[in-house]
């Protein structure tokens, strides 16, 4: 708006200044030019009257001549009245018909010009006539050499022409001092504004992020250093955002780059940072809390740390405490953060000691595990052949059934030592993949249709649900199949009859998800970590009331992990029990789909 820009409050400004100052010189000009007519008014008339005395004493006699150079002294406009004695009086013609004729009883009766008569000095003065008519300007001075007096007076309408003339002429003044001073102030403020203007362009640009603006100097006054003083303004910005940026990066990759997680928490509890660590930490939180898809969208405290923070923040020292997350050991030391000496927020270190305590389970359990699963096996190849070496087995048909359980228990230790084999290769790089381009839905439903038969018999629901459009994937085919055919014979194992298992596919932009969903009996929260390590087994916390499906190695989740990390995959589970378990892996995209 024009009146909150700077043209329009300088303008505005300098013309009130301006009018102000000529109405002050307007009406000081006014007076004195009204003060002047009158008193070069009454100079005039009196000077006419004195040449009147002079005339009246010349030709005192004769009549006719005093009149007529009386008419030549005086001015037209005027009337001149010569008063030598009461009873005789001269009156001079005059121009102006609104001019009444003053009698000597007039003269007489008027306090200031009776002095005249009577004391013979000179009067000047402004008369109202008293009938409506404009008042008249009278001086009176007495006759040289004898009684008597002769007053000139005119009307003040010749004063009051001039006057408005003289008013004219100033208020056309003003009004042309008005105009320049218009122009004058536009120029100006022009000259000011057009660079403020360059700058709140250029300020503009800045709050954009455009710090290479820069304003052109064309003066070397204040407003000139004013742009200088911006566009190091601007350089000195660009230097220190960039500044800020590379060292955010930089802490940005420390914290990326750290095994421990860290979150950030202001003095209301909010989350403000946290790196992926801390962020495993909070989506397994939301997934125990909500028994939910767990996401890490949540900006507030956890509940268990509440108290942590509460201790930290009041009594200003670090403190730590060791909690259980969903299976995983978390070690948790909370430090406050200062602004300057007042508290403003706490820092929090999470480190992960459950690979440390898995480690250390796995030299306890590792032997005993090798142990335990060979020795059945071995115990019960010595028992049967002994058997048949001491003709125990007297009937064929009992040596052939011996000799098949002996069969069968070679068959068992050749796939656990192939697993073990297999698992050895893959940990050690020696993997191969062979990649093809694969449709998924045909591929998952070829699976699903393998397992129906075995999900029938146990009266379980299984079900594909895909979201999204798949294409061509590249991926192995036979190891991948091999991850879906584990997952969902567990499952399947693992599920009451007429519980449902989902097997999920997902598409994110840059990966492919999927998911095996059960209701079954879920896994305890101690062996949650445990899961894919080798010869684990879930029955600590999964019944097995079918005893015809066979005794698995323990292997087979630790060769899945396996598959899919030589993918450069990730495999996760989320268990609660009696709620369910689900199995996700995520496969990034190796090409772009066909």
């Amino acid at each position: 708006m024009f009146w909150r820009s700077v043209v329009g409050k300088l303008w505005f400004t300098i013309l009130l200044l301006v009018c102000f100052v000529l109405f002050i010189l307007t009406v000081l000009l006014l007076e004195f030019f009204q003060n002047y007519h009158v008193v070069e008014a009454e100079r005039h008339l009196l000077q006419t009257a004195d040449r009147i005395s002079d005339v009246v004493d010349r030709y005192e006699q004769e009549e006719d001549l005093l009149l007529s150079t009386t008419a030549l002294v005086k001015d037209p406009a005027s009337r001149a009245v010569i008063v030598l004695s009461e009873e005789e009086q001269l009156v001079s013609e005059s121009d102006s018909d609104s001019l009444p004729v003053l009698d000597y009883a007039w003269f007489e009766n008027d306090e200031d010009t009776k002095t005249v008569l009577n004391e013979g000095s000179d009067v000047k003065k402004v008369a109202d006539l008293g009938n409506g008519e404009t008042g008249v300007m009278v001086v009176g001075t007495p006759l040289d050499n004898r009684d008597g007096a002769v007053f000139v007076y005119q009307s003040l309408d010749t004063i009051e022409e001039t006057s408005e003339q003289t008013t004219k002429i100033i208020f056309l003044g003003a009004g042309i001092a008005i105009v320049l001073t218009t122009i004058f102030a536009f120029f100006l403020s022009t000259r000011i504004t057009a660079p403020l203007i360059k700058m709140r362009e250029g300020a503009l640009e800045l709050a954009k992020g455009e710090f290479n603006t820069k304003i052109p100097i064309r003066t070397h006054d204040e407003i000139g250093e004013l742009a200088m003083a911006f566009n190091r303004m601007g350089r000195e910005l660009k230097f220190h955002i960039n500044a800020l940026n590379q060292e955010k990066e930089q802490l940005s990759g420390i914290l990326r780059s750290m095994a421990d997680g860290v979150i950030t928490f202001n003095r209301e509890g909010a989350v403000l940072i946290s790196n992926p660590p801390a962020q495993q930490y909070l989506e397994a939180y939301e997934f125990e809390r909500n028994a939910a898809s767990a996401s890490a969208d949540q900006t507030s405290l956890p509940e268990p740390l509440m108290d942590l923070f509460n201790d930290v923040i009041t009594d200003e020292n670090e403190s730590m405490i060791e909690m259980t997350l969903q299976g995983r050991s978390w070690v948790i030391i909370m430090t406050p953060l200062y602004d300057k000496e007042k508290v403003r927020g706490a820092v929090a270190v999470l480190r992960d000691m459950t690979e440390e305590r898995r480690l250390n389970k796995l030299r306890k359990d590792f032997i005993a595990n090798v142990s335990h699963e060979l020795r059945t096996p071995i115990s019960m190849l010595q028992g049967y052949s002994e058997a048949i070496v001491d003709d125990i087995a007297e009937s064929k048909e009992d040596k052939n059934e011996l000799a098949q359980i002996i069969h069968d228990e070679s068959l068992r230790i050749g796939r656990l030592v192939n697993e073990l084999l297999d698992i050895a290769r893959m940990e050690a790089g020696h993997i191969q993949l062979n990649e093809e381009s694969v449709e998924m839905e045909p591929f998952l439903n070829r699976i699903i249709r393998k397992f129906s038969g075995i999900a029938n018999e146990k009266s379980v629901d299984l079900n594909l649900k895909v979201e999204g459009e798949f294409g061509l994937i590249e991926f192995d085919p036979d190891r991948i199949e091999q991850v879906f055919t584990n997952l969902i014979d567990n499952a399947i194992r693992h599920s009451d009859p007429g519980s449902e298992v989902q097997v999920i596919l997902e598409k994110e932009e840059n990966e492919w998800i999927a998911s095996v969903k059960d209701s079954g009996y879920g896994i305890a929260e101690e062996d949650l970590p445990f899961v894919f390590e080798r010869f684990y087994k879930a029955d600590k916390s999964r019944k097995r009331e079918n005893k015809n499906y066979k005794k698995g190695t323990g292997l087979g989740l630790a060769i899945a992990k396996n598959i899919v990390e030589a993918h450069e995959g990730t495999i996760s589970v989320h268990s609660k029990l009696r709620e369910g378990t689900t199995f996700t892996f995520k496969i990034p995209f190796s090409h772009k789909e066909k």
